[in-house]
């Protein structure tokens, strides 16, 4: 432990450990880091017992870090060969766990006694491990042995069609998880409006059924299951992403960073069972939310987008061309940016005339005034969540029917306006089966650039706080 900084207080810790736990055993290993990087800690492995109808013994192991007890361990569930996992709240695919004890981490209020407890606590609320039988384990194994890989940047397409076979014949598919309002409301919007053949909703909450996913299954709307089982979603053409945080976090930065950690269980599970699909974030704060579903699924940029200001941009359409009988201005006009209070009017360039005359610049005026009057009634229109499935809907509708279809969707901003951060930003863009196929250039306007470029300074410095 001679690397260690507070050795005398590791020690302690680890000593109380041992006396509660003595079937925990201690060594030196070498754990490697995301960025690749590797340092010898210790490594402190056993089981701990948790009651689940029965008593079981779930296998852990923790990672300490040289700077302990002022930094949180690094927590992995070690599953033998006949344990599969089951990825949840506080579980990833790979097995590492995250527990609300863990993020708020502070010596000396948190211990590993502590730690342990809160661990046996929520994994009573939630089994991590099941049982497999000898052709599940094998499956298992591939399954390890491709989250292993995505870690370091790489797919193997091979392990899709072994872990897809439950869903062969379905050809258009779509999975909302989350069974929340949002998550109904997208359901059943996709089911009315006739995209897919079937739809899936992972209903990830505690318990029995209840709610809409109940009066779903009471009711059996065609075409439509409700699991809990990530594999039911297996080869989704789009995953809709409706899940949000219900914890007690305290600050805005607090709830974003509970929802980073619900996205950690997710992402990798979904992005396995469906490796071809286009994640489609309608989480909040859906640009952050889109750039850490980009990051935690490694699929390509084009394949990862939010629902951004689609809707926005659909009712300032409406309203030009059925309120305000400006049926031209309509086709080009577009809402872009950030959602909410600083999203902001723009337009494609396909009818910017160079040097215009002043019968121009006059036209041009009174297409803004125009433009400012349907931004005003806009404003008056909430989003309430049927509203949103609707407008999930129409994207999905985009995608699964290759439609090219130009919608204002969230898409990776950087190379747009001079944006040089990996920030999400609604731009218009061309959607077809692989996502975005093509970003529609918008029309140069100084004051539409500006608000862009501080959207992406505010949305990174906000990702810049948040623990990936």
């Amino acid at each position: 432990l001679y690397q260690y900084k507070f050795r005398d207080l590791t020690i302690e810790e680890l000593k109380n450990v041992s006396k509660t736990y003595p079937n925990f055993t201690f060594s030196m290993n070498t754990y490697t880091f995301k960025d690749g990087s590797q340092k010898d800690l210790l490594n402190f492995s056993g089981t701990i017992p948790v009651k689940y109808g029965t008593c079981y013994n779930i296998p852990v192991c923790l990672w300490i870090l040289d700077s302990h007890p002022f930094a949180p361990p690094i927590c992995f569930l070690k599953p033998t060969a006949n344990m599969g996992i089951a990825v949840g709240r506080h579980v990833d695919a790979r097995g590492r766990i995250y527990l609300p004890y863990l993020h708020n981490w502070s010596h000396p209020k948190s211990t590993l006694i502590g730690l342990i407890k809160e661990m046996i606590a929520k994994f009573e609320e939630e089994l991590p491990l099941y049982s497999l039988s000898s052709s599940d384990a094998a499956r298992q194994s591939e399954l390890l042995s491709y989250i292993a890989k995505i870690t370091e940047g790489e797919t193997d397409m091979k392990s899709r069609s072994k872990t897809g076979g439950r869903n062969e014949g379905c050809f258009n598919k779509i999975t909302v998880v989350g069974a929340g309002e949002l998550g109904i409301a997208c359901v059943l919007a996709v089911a009315a409006k006739d995209v897919a053949d079937k739809v899936v909703l992972l209903d990830l909450s505690e318990g029995a059924a209840k709610g809409g996913a109940m009066d779903l299954e009471i009711f059996a709307v065609p075409n439509v299951e409700v699991s809990k089982d990530f594999s039911a979603s297996a080869d989704s053409k789009v995953v809709v992403l409706t899940v949000n945080s219900l914890g007690n976090a305290q600050t805005y930065l607090d709830v974003i960073q509970s929802n980073v950690d619900l996205f950690r269980g997710i992402i990798p599970a979904v992005s396995h069972y469906s490796q071809n699909a286009v994640l489609l974030v309608a989480s909040h704060p859906v640009e952050v939310m889109t750039f850490v579903s980009w990051k935690l699924s490694s699929f390509p940029k084009s394949r990862v987008i939010g629902v951004g200001a689609n809707l926005d941009s659909e009712r300032l359409q409406y309203i030009l061309t059925n309120l305000l009988k400006a049926e031209v201005l309509a086709k080009d006009a577009w809402v872009v940016g950030e959602q909410g209070e600083d999203k902001v009017p723009s337009r494609t360039s396909c009818n910017v005339v160079a040097n215009p005359t002043e019968a121009m610049a006059a036209a041009h005026n009174s297409r803004e005034q125009v433009a400012n009057r349907a931004m005003e009634v806009l404003k008056g229109k909430g989003q309430r969540s049927w509203s949103v499935g609707l407008s999930v809907a129409d994207l999905a509708d985009s995608i699964v029917k290759d439609k090219k279809k130009v919608h204002s969707v969230s898409t990776l901003a950087k190379g747009c306006c001079n944006i040089n951060s990996e920030v999400f930003l609604s731009l218009p863009c061309v959607l077809g089966t692989s996502g975005v196929i093509e970003t529609v250039r918008l029309e140069e306007d100084p004051l539409v650039q500006e608000k862009l470029q501080s959207s992406a300074g505010s949305i990174h410095d906000l990702q810049q706080q948040l623990k990936l």
